[in-house]
């Protein structure tokens, strides 16, 4: 009874397992039979930045110093010893004010030796002249041959060309003696003293400087990215002692090379009546442009196939158009353009040149370029 009643279970079990496994195998068939859907490629991702016109006007400022356009070291026009110096550094001098000194012992002997020749030689030729009136007038009785006469004349030649270089002598041993005394060449303020009481001085040995102050400078340094168009620009400035004052400036001297350490070019800027002093700080500031409404792009906006500058400008349902564009100027790292774009136009400013007109893009804004590019 027992084992009559297990064999239906196994039985039942063996008979239901191979339809558990049809039904699973279908169920997997089913799932593998389903269709994958075709997954689209999302469109690139492009770098754009939003058109911004505004005036064609950039400001850049440097910072200088006050400069005198004139500035000139006194020496002297002979060496000596120095027996006095009558200015120090700050002093206020008028043309012709004495600066200093140096000893003329030396050369007042010479200036009385110069006198001494001359006194000489005014005398030979005094005595020249008689002698030939005589010879003249024994000449007209003939009781002189004219061989004497003439020797007589010649003489009387000698005697003149003695004088006037004892003469020159003279002057020249009187202008020594007044180049013992410097004066000042011009009016101006003294910048520097080289010199001391006591000191012995060659020629041309500067002694002291003087600054002009009728016209006066703002010395600065420009780069080089700044030079061109340097003479067109409009130029101020402010002294910083005198708060926010500002003065006319007029470019009067630019470098023709740059400093070979700063790579700077070193530029002067006159002052118009400015009330200022030597030495002082100020700030020099340049307007360039012509005002009119422009757009400053990235460098890397602009694409040149071969038929003048063009963008990429990012339309409404996100797809590109190439436009060409009115290029204004370059810039260091970015350009000016006046036309093709409009106010709001996005435009590609990375990788233009891997793009294609009418491809779908998706977009990423940049900051819009401020006017110092």
């Amino acid at each position: 009874m027992h084992s009559a009643s297990v064999l239906p279970r196994r039985s039942l079990s063996a008979a239901l397992f191979p339809h558990a496994f049809l039904v699973i195998s279908a169920l997997f068939l089913a799932a593998c039979s389903e269709a994958v859907p075709d997954t689209q490629p999302l469109p690139p991702v492009v770098q754009v930045e939003t058109v911004r016109f505004a005036p064609d006007a950039v400001e850049r400022s440097y910072a200088g110093i006050v400069v005198a356009r004139y500035e000139a070291d006194q020496a002297f026009r002979l060496g000596g010893k120095i027996t006095e110096r009558l200015v120090d550094v700050g002093d206020r001098v008028a043309a012709g004010d004495v600066l200093a000194r140096l000893d003329t012992v030396d050369l007042a002997l010479q200036v009385g030796s110069a006198e001494a020749e001359f006194a000489a030689a005014t005398a030979a030729a005094a005595q020249a002249a008689a002698d030939l009136d005589r010879a003249r007038r024994l000449l007209e009785q003939n009781n002189m041959p004219t061989a004497e006469f003439e020797h007589r004349r010649l003489a009387l030649e000698e005697a003149n060309g003695r004088l006037a270089r004892a003469e020159q002598q003279l002057a020249l041993a009187r202008n020594q003696e007044g180049y013992a005394t410097l004066r000042a060449s011009a009016a101006g303020i003294v910048t520097g003293v080289s010199a001391e009481a006591g000191q012995v001085v060659a020629v041309g040995q500067p002694i002291v400087s003087i600054a002009e102050l009728d016209e006066l400078e703002v010395e600065v340094a420009i780069p080089e990215a700044a030079v061109a168009g340097l003479e067109a620009a409009s130029a101020s400035v402010t002294v910083w002692a005198n708060g926010e004052a500002r003065h006319r400036a007029t470019l009067r001297e630019l470098a023709p090379e740059a400093d070979p350490a700063a790579r700077t070019f070193t530029a002067r800027f006159a002052l118009d009546n400015a009330d200022v002093r030597l030495g002082m700080t100020a700030t020099l500031s340049l307007r360039t442009g012509t005002g009119d409404e422009v757009a400053r792009l990235p460098l890397a906006a602009l694409l040149d196939q071969g038929t003048g500058p063009s963008v990429f400008v990012v339309a409404a349902n996100d797809t590109l158009e190439l436009r060409p564009v009115d290029l204004v100027r370059y810039a260091a790292s970015s350009v000016v353009l006046s036309g093709g774009i409009a106010d709001g136009d996005r435009v590609v400013t990375l990788g233009v040149n891997r793009l294609s007109p009418g491809a779908s893009v998706r977009t990423v804004e940049t900051p819009i370029l401020q006017a110092s590019r």
